[in-house]
């Protein structure tokens, strides 16, 4: 694993122009997986001791945190994350807080999973983000209340041991637990202020509701598909493809760039499991002038196996969702498209059933990793 930089201590005040000109980051070596703790796959916030200055629910907005120097309100400055008031001791004897003392949020991950990293972004909180951080994740079916998660009963797990951090900084934390979790505990000490936050991993979805459904989107992140491997990112992710709903705006797909020799570009992803596939969408929405030409499908079963195309090459209409039914498609667990020339597609949906293998496959994983 490679060694995650670590930021610790105050950033310089803000002294006007570019405020990420000395934000403090790293590439991180998780951070091309799946953000379990994404709105748009229904995460939330749920509860939070204190959110005296900032709501707690900043935090997992998609975009960037914004700063604006000269935004006030009755409480104080405004910031684009969740921040607590400063806390004190008990008396003018003992004005400081304990070592005990912390603020804590509680997150629904939106797509409950093994989680390989966890970044927590204090950008733009230079003198008042905290001392340290913590986080811990429990597994708790159903749709639990906040009352339900606080109760002695649950058992939570450490997946951040208490660290330092620092201001105005993306801090990383790669995490090793393998167990299924549906529930973290953000904890900031003693206090302060947190931008986003964001929660790297694996779903694993649920294999009760997947059989109960039958017939379903194979290939969507909520359901455990994934992007395997991409020719082009240069515009956009080809993750996006997979996220929940239709796309809203150009660049809530996955766009390549302009290519200058007779290649194609591709996509490869893993399936939640081996199944049968008998319908395809494949969606360009808000891709006019930039939409793949053609598309073709192949499917494979096991890294050795051999690429069989479902799909021939097929024109593709800019922004169409374009649908078809399968005669037949042998048992697979890997996919691939391949546009030509090169543009983009907003969204790839798998329809269809795991067999009796895959099925079983994923509960033995489920059950392996508490769930």
């Amino acid at each position: 694993m490679t060694e995650i930089p670590s930021f610790t201590g105050d950033a310089a005040p803000f002294g006007g122009g570019d405020p990420y000109a000395d934000y403090r980051t790293a590439d991180f070596p998780f951070t091309h997986l799946a953000d379990l703790a994404d709105r748009r796959l229904g995460a939330g916030v749920i509860a939070a001791n204190d959110e005296f200055f900032a709501e707690r629910e900043n935090m997992l907005l998609p975009e960037p945190a914004h700063f604006d120097p000269e935004r006030f309100g009755h409480k104080g400055k405004i910031m684009d994350g969740w921040e607590t008031r400063r806390r004190r001791g008990v008396s003018a004897e003992q004005p400081h807080p304990t070592a005990d003392d912390h603020d804590w949020a509680l997150v629904r991950l939106g797509a409950p999973g093994v989680v390989r990293g966890i970044v927590i972004d204090t950008a733009h909180f230079r003198g008042n983000y905290p001392q340290a951080v913590s986080v811990e994740g429990t597994s708790v079916p159903g749709s639990p209340s906040p009352e339900d998660l606080l109760s002695d009963d649950v058992k939570w797990t450490s997946l951040v041991p208490r660290t330092a951090v620092g201001g105005h900084a993306a801090n990383g934390f790669a995490v090793s637990v393998e167990q299924h979790f549906t529930h973290l505990r953000v904890n900031q000490h003693p206090d302060g202020g947190i931008a986003r936050l964001r929660v790297y991993g694996e779903v694993v979805p649920d294999p009760a509701w997947l059989t109960a459904l039958g017939t379903f989107d194979l290939l969507a992140l909520e359901n455990g598909g994934r992007v395997e491997d991409a020719s082009d990112r240069f515009y956009s992710p080809a993750a996006h493809t997979i996220h929940p709903g239709r796309s809203r705006k150009m660049d809530d797909g996955w766009e390549t760039r302009r290519r200058r020799d007779k290649g194609n570009d591709w996509v490869s992803y893993h399936l939640v499991g081996q199944a049968e596939i008998r319908a395809v969408e494949i969606d360009t929405a808000y891709l006019k002038g930039n939409s793949a030409g053609w598309a073709a499908l192949s499917v494979r079963d096991g890294d050795a196996g051999q690429w069989t195309e479902i799909l021939p090459r097929t024109r593709l209409q800019p922004d169409t969702n374009h649908r078809f039914v399968l005669a037949s498609a042998p048992a697979a667990d890997q996919v691939r498209i391949d546009i030509y020339p090169d543009g983009g597609i907003s969204r790839l949906r798998l329809f269809g059933s795991l067999t009796e293998p895959g099925a079983a496959a994923l509960a033995a994983r489920h059950h392996e990793l508490g769930g």
